[in-house]
């Protein structure tokens, strides 16, 4: 999937008219600005035929960035804009002639017909904002054409946190594919004028840039040099755009809305002009105007307008949302409803100008990870993810063999080896085949034996009977590799192994590795630990206010993961501060047929849904949320992940909020230390509940959380994981690795 040997290639194509100034064609600008500074070679396709060049001459002018115009080189069929349809099939003309190692789109209607190409499937980045910003809002169709573009894409790109948990929490496919791509704001060119003095002896300058429509209150915006004269505030309003909707239930409004714009005293409208000529005039301004209609309040997007405006050190007017709260605090003094907050806010800075040079340092601030040196640098990280090195020894082993290493792997089950597997296919020295297995011990005969004419390596997930036949079958020289979890040590058929024939047994933790020699009697050489992995990236979200207080456990079936002892652990915490709670997600026992079979199973689920029913200490306190991929933004509520097990082989649960910022608590099970810093272990409920309380009430938890996050991220983060795998491929490593696993903080 790498070009070893010339620069990463990519295709953009936005739904969207570059001749019309607005976010989605700023979008278009940044992505190929922000693609380009990486060392990408992008090939930029136009949707509509060229009517001003000022949005596209900055893009022309980019290193590295070569505009596609279909309507004057032939390839489109006439001089309207690109249907989706017409979109895709040039951009598989475009891919033909040469190949892309990713294709950026947007646009529901583009992704989709993009998504059911099989010729672009796999390496789309796709970014969508024109879906419901809300789970009810979501039909099933709308669930199943966004799970289908989330199944064609590499990556899913998100514009805010928010919209990021929503897809991750309604469509199961998109879980581990969507990353963060906010807004991008250009730095700003040299020589913007100064912000003149606030006085009385001057207007207050007002400025709005964007498209007019009726949410977005720009009619209403032009009411205010009126409104504001009745106050006793001179107010001019300066507005930058030339796309005026059209209304279907108000076929008047465009028309009112241009008579405003050209005839209404005070009023500036300056049409549409290239970005910068924009930000210039925006940073004369004294505020931006994001006001919007209370409707727009649930949008999960963050305008691109009211980074620009802060970048340059101008507040905005805007509406208290949580987004804008999470972006320029709670006490942001300027946000508003309505024309009487905005004659308020113009007033104080009138009264006070120390006030608005304050605020402007601190938006200006506030927004710096929206720069496009940090969006370059997230592209970089991005690429480098997409796009692996091998490492050196794979790649000589390719060279000696000229051609790609050739790995099956064989498993009925790939939930833990999906990241591996998906970095290991990325490597442009590895060819990659999966023998899936329909069950523990059930395939076809036929293609394991084509896996094994094929292959150079065989890696066989879970030590199952898959391990027994290729243990059987493989050639002279192939190299065999096995992953064992923990359930197969207690299986039969582990004496069946040709263990000659094993060149590497994998186990998660020392713990394990140890007790797989004891228990099969295989050469203690060959078996070596590398860890489960963590996807810290990921991982890595913003706090919701109160995570502190919650508790969190993932996986609580079969009982010997002891959710009662969390229950436990709660229960003591409540009796101190009644803000503590549980957040559990999990399938439940009776979700599982072999467990809900067991009498002691039941048992032990009635006892403890009696006392969660029953317990005034608890009632209430906890809930319980669906199993699902989302993990990571479930995370963000959670404070402290809970591994209160009687025997786990690794337990990811703890790690994963590690990576989250939240703190593990950790009984002690078998193996637990050799894996975990012993700080997190705790003897019992009660120590774990004293130490979570003095944590918390001590107001260490945030700098409990970084520590815990440090050494996670030095111990098994995914990258590293991966690493060692394409490492094992070609060599053998190390026993050593048996050791204790979590680098001490």
């Amino acid at each position: 999937m790498t070009p070893p040997a010339r620069p990463v290639r990519a295709l953009v194509y936005g739904d969207v008219n570059l001749n019309i100034l607005d976010g989605s064609a700023i979008w278009v600008q940044s992505m190929c600005e922000a693609l380009s500074l990486a060392g990408v070679d992008v090939r930029v396709l136009l949707k509509a035929p060229v009517e001003t060049t000022r949005l596209i001459d900055p893009v022309q002018s980019m290193a590295s960035v070569t505009v596609i115009d279909p309507f004057t080189s032939g390839m489109a069929p006439g001089r309207t804009p690109l249907t989706a349809d017409e979109a895709v099939t040039l951009l598989e003309r475009l891919d033909a002639e040469q190949p892309a190692d990713l294709i950026v789109v947007r646009g529901l209607r583009l992704v989709t017909a993009a998504a059911a190409s099989s010729h672009l499937t796999g390496r789309l980045w796709t970014y969508l904002t024109d879906i419901p910003h809300s789970a009810l809002d979501m039909d099933d169709a709308q669930r199943q054409h966004i799970g289908a573009i989330a199944t064609a894409s590499r990556w899913m790109l998100c514009q805010t946190e928010e919209l990021r948990s929503l897809i991750e929490g309604t469509i199961s496919q998109a879980s581990g594919r969507c990353v963060l791509w906010s807004p991008v704001v250009p730095p700003p060119t040299a020589g913007l004028p100064g912000h003149s003095p606030l006085t009385d002896e001057r207007p207050l300058r007002l400025v709005y840039t964007g498209k007019f429509a009726p949410l977005w209150n720009t009619l209403e915006m032009t009411h205010l040099p009126a409104l504001m004269s009745d106050r006793g505030l001179s107010v001019e309003v300066h507005m930058v755009g030339d796309k005026i909707h059209d209304v279907p239930g108000d076929p008047e409004w465009s028309g009112r809305m241009r008579a405003a714009l050209e005839g209404t005293p005070g009023v500036i409208w300056h049409g549409g002009m290239p970005r910068q000529e924009a930000m210039t005039l925006a940073a004369s301004g004294d505020f931006g105007l994001s006001w919007r209609d209370a409707a727009m309040d649930a949008s999960l997007e963050l305008s691109t307008k009211v980074l620009e405006f802060a970048s340059l050190g101008v507040p905005v007017l805007l509406n208290r949302t949580p987004m804008h709260e999470s972006l320029l605090g709670e006490d942001y003094p300027f946000y508003v409803t309505d024309e009487t907050d905005i004659a308020e806010a113009c007033a104080e800075v009138l009264a006070r100008p120390s006030l608005w040079t304050d605020v402007s340092g601190e938006v200006s601030t506030a927004v710096t990870p929206y720069g496009m040196a940090a969006a370059t640098e997230r592209m970089r990280s991005l690429l480098e993810r997409t796009f692996p090195s091998p490492p050196d020894d794979l790649a000589a082993t390719a060279a000696r063999l000229g051609r790609p290493l050739r790995v099956g792997v064989a498993s009925h089950d790939l939930k833990f080896f999906n990241r591996i597997q998906e970095h290991l296919s990325a490597l442009s020295d590895v060819d990659l085949r999966v023998d899936h297995w329909d069950t523990l011990s059930s395939h076809d005969p036929s293609v394991s034996e084509d896996l094994v004419a094929w292959a150079d390596v065989i890696i066989c997930e879970w030590a199952g009977p898959n391990l027994v036949w290729y243990s059987r079958h493989t050639r002279p020289g192939q190299r065999l590799i096995v992953r064992l979890h923990r359930f197969e040590l207690d299986a039969g058929w582990l004496a069946d192994v040709r263990i000659d024939a094993v060149d590497q047994i994998v186990c998660v933790s020392p713990f394990y590795a140890h007790l797989t020699a004891e228990r099969t009697g295989w050469p203690i050489e060959r078996i070596v630990v590398i860890p489960n992995w963590v996807d810290v990236e990921q991982f890595a979200r913003p706090k919701l206010r109160g995570a502190e207080y919650t508790l969190g456990m993932i996986g609580i079936s079969p009982h010997r993961k002891r959710p009662d002892l969390g229950v436990e652990v709660l229960s003591l915490l409540r009796r101190r501060d009644r803000r503590y709670r549980l957040a559990v997600k999990s399938k439940l026992p009776w979700d599982y047929w072999w467990i809900w079979r067991k009498p002691e199973e039941r048992i032990a689920a009635e006892r403890l849904f009696h006392r969660l029913h029953e317990d005034e200490t608890v009632a209430g306190a906890v809930t319980f949320d669906g199993f699902g991929g989302d993990v990571a933004a479930w995370l963000r509520r959670v404070g402290w992940v809970l591994s209160t097990s009687d025997d786990e082989s690794f337990h990811l649960a703890p790690a994963e909020g590690m990576a989250s910022g939240a703190v593990p608590a950790l009984l002690p099970w078998p193996g637990a230390d050799t894996i975990y810093d012993v700080r997190w272990i705790h003897d019992d409920a009660r120590r774990m509940a004293d130490a979570i309380h003095e944590t918390v009430s001590s107001g260490a938890w945030l700098a409990t959380a970084h520590v815990a996050n440090q050494q996670v991220r030095a111990s098994f983060p995914l990258d590293s994981v991966c690493g060692t795998w394409s490492r094992i491929l070609v060599e053998d490593l190390s026993p050593d690795t048996a050791r204790g696993t979590l680098a001490r903080g």
